[in-house]
Formats: structure tokens, sequence, C-alpha cells
């Protein structure tokens, strides 16, 4: 009796994320709200839509400066004294760009929520946007774009979005280059968190030992501060399939190959659960994964190889990459190139799909142990535009997925044979 009356507890300690909305005005704000009482902590994520990397514009680097720059406290306490005053309550304040958005997180333990909120106010209301943060802030951004000089990981992957997205923003390396860091002015944040941290276009994501009702009544205090602003429409680009080749050569002691193509699928196609699993059989599931099987384990030709796919709202693209000796690139990728094709052509095996859906399906409760893991779920399913609890729904149709269904998947995809290619290479 004493185990039934302790599971009945828990259940009622975490609940399914819900989604209402805030009424400001006439603005509706969109509130995900992941309810979990195991814990007193909360966690509140305000989420700008359309004002990641992707609205840079001709300053590559903007959104993640304009960011960092935010990180630096308020222009009346300054960067030190603002976190000192954050840690002496525990508090976590942050703000960080993606590709599509911008975000500003919070966390605080319950009884600190009311002091947590406060400080969230006083950033929105007095950012530290002085000469002297800017300053600060580009003298640590440029900092670690000199150290990535000798990072030819992140070279090659530079090298390969320049090939696959040219002419688009994607195209653009987020952190900048030194010519544009140096460029971008305070009057260039200021616009930029102006017109993108606006009520338009946020949604509210907020987790952990809270209720509906009182966020309703508590988070309106913070967000009457932002503007109204206007909302965006998110471009969507397409990966060109010219078939490139970009070779970078480096002072290196072995060869960074990284391959991409296109790959014709948007966030919301109803086949997206056939993508998983075709990947993670091919190139993303590591020891076992077709690529890694062949290229490293049979041939000896790799330290690692690896694919995915990447299905954003803004772009959809196939990419992989391999570590190898120098005196074997070329076989390494020809063998790559192969194992593509025969697995478009030919498909996954049985075993090869029964495995998959073991680890998938099994390993779910990993990806769901945390309040902030089901938080952001929550949140890419609404972003996504599908309903709370679609990523069950998803395992439900990975679990009844047979071969023939994925291998003719598979098979439409043609278009992931059109490569192109970035080495780093001595």
């Amino acid at each position: 009796m004493k185990l039934i009356v302790t599971i009945l507890t828990l259940g009622q300690l975490l609940m399914a994320a819900t989604l209402s909305h805030i009424d400001l005005n006439t603005t509706k704000i969109p509130l995900i709200l992941e309810e979990d009482k195991r814990l007193p902590l909360i966690n509140l994520q305000l989420i700008f839509r359309v004002s990641g990397s992707i609205e840079d514009s001709d300053k590559p680097g903007l959104a993640k400066l304009s960011a960092a720059l935010l990180n630096e406290g308020t222009a009346t306490h300054g960067s030190t004294k603002f976190a000192e005053i954050l840690a002496a309550d525990a508090i976590h304040l942050s703000a960080h760009a993606g590709t599509e958005t911008f975000v500003i997180e919070l966390s605080a333990l319950k009884e600190k929520k009311e002091k947590a909120l406060m400080r969230l106010a006083e950033l929105l209301l007095d950012p530290n946007l002085t000469p002297t943060a800017l300053q600060s802030v580009k003298v640590k951004v440029l900092g670690r774009l000199k150290s990535k000089q000798d990072d030819f990981d992140y070279i090659a992957q530079r090298n390969l979005k320049k090939i696959l997205f040219a002419n688009t923003p994607l195209a653009n390396p987020a952190d900048g280059t030194k010519e544009s860091i140096e460029a971008i002015s305070l009057e260039d944040v200021k616009n930029f968190l102006d017109t993108h941290l606006v009520l338009a276009r946020t949604i509210v994501a907020y987790g952990g030992d809270v209720n509906e009702s009182s966020a309703k009544e508590e988070l309106p205090s913070v967000l009457k501060l932002l503007k109204k602003g206007s909302d965006a429409t998110l471009p969507f680009y397409e990966a060109n399939d010219n078939e490139e080749k970009l070779i970078e050569h480096k002072e290196t002691q072995q060869a960074y190959i990284y391959f991409g193509s296109p790959f014709h699928m948007r966030y919301d196609d109803a086949e997206l659960y056939k993508a998983k699993v075709a990947a993670f059989i091919l190139g993303s599931g590591g020891f076992g994964s077709r690529l890694m099987e062949e290229i490293r384990v049979k041939h000896g030709l790799a330290y690692s190889a690896y694919a995915r796919i990447h299905i954003n709202k803004s772009h959809t693209y196939f990419s992989g990459y391999m570590q190898t000796k120098l005196e074997s690139q070329e076989e390494a990728w020809k063998l790559s190139k192969k194992i593509i094709e025969e697995f478009v052509a030919n498909g996954a095996t049985e075993e090869e799909l029964k495995q998959t859906k073991r680890f998938l399906l099994g390993s779910e409760p990993l990806r769901n142990e945390t309040m902030s893991q089901r938080l952001h779920k929550a949140f890419m399913e609404y972003y996504k535009g599908f309903p709370l609890g679609h990523s069950k729904e998803e395992l439900k149709k990975i679990e009844a997925l047979d071969l023939a269904s994925l291998n003719a998947f598979i098979k439409k995809h043609k278009e992931i044979e059109k490569l192109s290619l970035s080495i780093v290479t001595k």
C-alpha cells in the first residue's frame, strides 16, 4: 500500500507540459508550462523567434555578440557586481543566441523566485550597453576566434556551410569574423536588441515548481517591459546540390573531412520519424551504424565516422564527417560516398531496424530525466507546429515502422548522394 501511495504522489508531482497564453494588452504570448514539484526550483526562458544569427544581415556575429553583452550585467551595477548579486541568491541569469532564436534564461530556487524575476526585470530595463562593456566582450570574442584558427573541425564545418548555403546568412559564421566583430558598434547592438527582443516574437517556457495561475500573475510584470514590436517570417534556405569541393591546407597530422548535401524534407513533414530512423542506421548511431562499421571497424580508415540529418525550420540538410590519416583521406572519402549510395539504393536491413528501434525506444526515458529536457522538448513541439506530446506519438510510429516502408522512404531521398566536400588537410 505504501508503494502505491508513493507512485501516486510522484505522478502528482510530475505533470505533462501544457500550452496556454498570457494576455498582455492586445498581444497573446504563448506560455509552455512544465510542472515538476519534485524539487523546489524554477526555470524560465524568454525565447524570441526569428532573432538568432540568421538575422545578422551583413554583420556576422551580431546576434551572439548582443547576447554576450546582455551577460555583462546592468549599467547600474556593472558586470562583476551584478554577478555577485545573482550569486548571493544562487540565481542563474544568462542570454544566448542560436541560429533561429534568441533566449534569455532564468533559474533559481523557488523561495528566491521573486528576487529572480526582479533581477530579470533589472536586466531588461538597464542592460549594460556601454562602450566599456562592448569592448570587454569584443576582446573575449576575438580571443575565442583566434583560438579557432587551429580548430580544424570548426574550420572544415564552417567551410561546408559556405558551400551548402552560399549567398545566404547560413554561410556566415555565427560567431562572426575578426573583421565583422571589430566593425560592430554599440548602436548596432542596441538596434538588434530593440528590434528582436519584443513581445510579438516572444514565447515563454516556464518549468519547475510552478503552476499556470501563478505564472500568469507573475510574468506580466516582466513581459510588459518589452516593446510590442513586430513579428517576422523565418526564411527557408535550400542546401545546394552542386557537389563542390573546398580544401584548406593547415599544419595538421590528420585530415578532417566534412561532407554534406541537400535533404528534401521540411520540419513539419509527417515522415520525419522515418528520417530519424534512417539517419541513425546510416551514421548517427555511433558504433553499429553503417558508416562507423564499414569505415572504422572493417577498414580502419578513420578514427571516427558520423552522419546525421539536420531538420530546422530555416534549413534542412544531410552532413557527415570523418577524421583520417593523411594518407587515407582519399580512400576513406570514396568509401563513404559508396556506402551512402548503396544505402540509398538498397536501404537498411531487418536487423539494423530492429537494433535502432531497441535503442531509440529504450533510451527515451534518458532524454526526459530532467525538467529542462522536458521543457525543451515541449518548446520544440510547439515551435515546429505540433501539439504537445507529439514526440510520444512519433515513438509509436517508430515502433510500428516496417522495413519495406523505411526502405521506400530511403530510396526517395537520392538527393543525399549529391555530396559537397570540405577538407582540412596538410
